[in-house]
């Protein structure tokens, strides 16, 4: 069935499809258009949005042949030598900040935006933070791991950041001793990385933690300190044995559990906040993760290119994060600045960069919103519009605009809408934004542009 959205647009409505049908291929023309507005929905969940030219690009090919695309477009060599460098000065001074700043320029520059989206998902699901782990060099690792095996297998993903140094110093595990195992990574691996809530006992914490021992950092890698591995046997989630610490983390990935909680992540991640009986909803991707051998670029194809997440059911249903906010205002109007301010912009608002509020990362949705954060989104759009160091394609705003043909007001926001909006503009409110644009000069265009990013509807992806 499909239905007619505020905006004119046929959108298949999702409720009336099985969870087994949701997940199927988006057929264009039979479940909707894919038009320009369906492609900027696209990049804006499959990265951080897409200029006018990238659009038009992608809506001559099928979605699928774009996402395609966007798992596997190379990043060329001269970006990879030129974000070395950077990375090198970054560390240099013994300061974390820099490389928060190094990574907004990266996700600016990047050809590889589904690539970046991810290794924010998992920055967020591998939560470490610099507040603790103060030794750049540490988390430029970790970041470099997340990149490297964004789209592998999770497993993989899961054995390597259980060795990762800074994720060992974050959660007190660098210097885990048989006589006094340290229980925080092995609750953490079940809680928050593999298993989620309820599916462990306090038992199972301890005798899984008794495996990690041993597990050190020093000079700031990972070294096993045989003689202070605990070599007993244990019995945790339902096995038992003399488990070294890899073999334990086999064990967790092995529950049923953990494609099920790994799918439903990036179903809030990717798709939509809030989404309704996730249990019942995520099954047949669950069963499809599983049966890959919980190999994420499969997973990452089937949801992009699905039917729910071209649905009214998707569609404007998530709270951009501060970092989609700014950062996608950019990538759409092809902007730069200076990633600096910008990096500790985020901070202040709640999403700085490498540093997540805690192990649990970031809750996101609709604890992104309230009184005090809607004030700091606004006036973090206004710093970041009025910014010298902002260019919009090297550009002015009214130089950038003009180069478009587009020259009226009205043209304009017709423009604006179709890249930064998924949902429609309030008559009223495009009224008022026309009015404020109309001397067409570039402190006009600013304040309209700044107008715009304060809508409630802007706060939606």
């Amino acid at each position: 069935m499909k239905q007619v959205s505020p905006s004119g647009r046929n959108l298949i409505v999702a409720t009336e499809l099985t969870a087994e049908e949701l997940w199927q291929p988006f057929e264009p023309g039979v479940d909707g258009p894919w038009d320009l507005p369906a492609a900027a929905h696209l990049f804006r969940r499959a990265g951080f949005g897409a200029d006018r030219k990238q659009l038009e690009a992608a809506v001559k090919k099928s979605p699928q042949q774009v996402v395609d695309e966007l798992l596997d477009v190379p990043e060329p060599a001269e970006f990879l030598s030129e974000m070395q460098t950077l990375a090198t000065a970054a560390i240099s001074g013994g300061n974390v900040e820099p490389l928060s700043a190094w990574w907004v320029y990266r996700i600016l520059g990047t050809p590889r935006q589904l690539l970046e989206k991810t290794v924010l998902f998992w920055h967020g699901h591998f939560a470490t933070g610099a507040d603790k782990v103060t030794e750049p060099q540490l988390m430029l690792t970790q970041n470099q791991l997340l990149r490297r095996l964004a789209f592998a297998g999770f497993g993989e993903l899961v054995h390597q950041i259980s060795k990762d140094p800074a994720m060992l110093l974050y959660l007190d595990s660098a210097s885990n001793r048989k006589a006094h195992p340290n229980e925080n990574y092995a609750r953490e691996l079940m809680e928050l990385f593999c298993l989620g809530e309820g599916q462990y006992t306090e038992q199972d914490i301890r005798e899984l933690a008794r495996c990690f021992t041993g597990w050190e950092v020093r000079r700031g890698e990972y070294r096993f300190n045989r003689f202070q591995h605990d070599t007993g046997s244990r019995a945790f989630l339902g096995a038992s044995g003399e488990f070294s610490g890899e073999q334990a983390v086999d064990v967790v990935l092995r529950q049923p559990q953990t494609a099920q909680f790994i799918v439903s992540k990036m179903l809030r991640f990717f798709v939509l906040d809030e989404p309704v009986d996730v249990v019942a909803l995520t099954a047949p991707l669950a069963r499809q993760f599983r049966d890959s051998g919980l190999q994420i670029r499969p997973l990452l194809r089937t949801i992009l290119t699905s039917r729910l997440f071209f649905s009214r059911r998707s569609v404007g249903r998530r709270i951009k994060s501060p970092v989609e906010l700014a950062l996608g205002l950019l990538r759409c109007l092809e902007g730069t600045t200076n990633t600096v301010g910008l990096a500790k912009s985020l901070q202040q608002l709640g999403q700085g960069l490498l540093y997540p509020p805690s192990v649990k990362g970031w809750d996101g949705g609709r604890t992104w919103i309230n009184s005090s954060t809607l004030l700091g989104r606004s006036n973090l759009m206004r710093q970041l519009i009025t910014d010298p160091n902002t260019r919009f394609g090297r550009q002015s705003l009214p130089d950038y605009l003009s180069a478009r043909d587009l020259r009226e007001p009205a043209e304009m926001l017709a423009e604006l809408q179709l890249l930064l909006f998924a949902v429609p503009i309030p008559l009223r409110s495009r009224d008022s934004i026309l009015s404020l644009m109309k001397p067409r000069s570039e402190a006009a265009l600013a304040e309209g542009l700044h107008a715009l990013c304060t809508l409630p509807e802007f706060q939606l992806c």
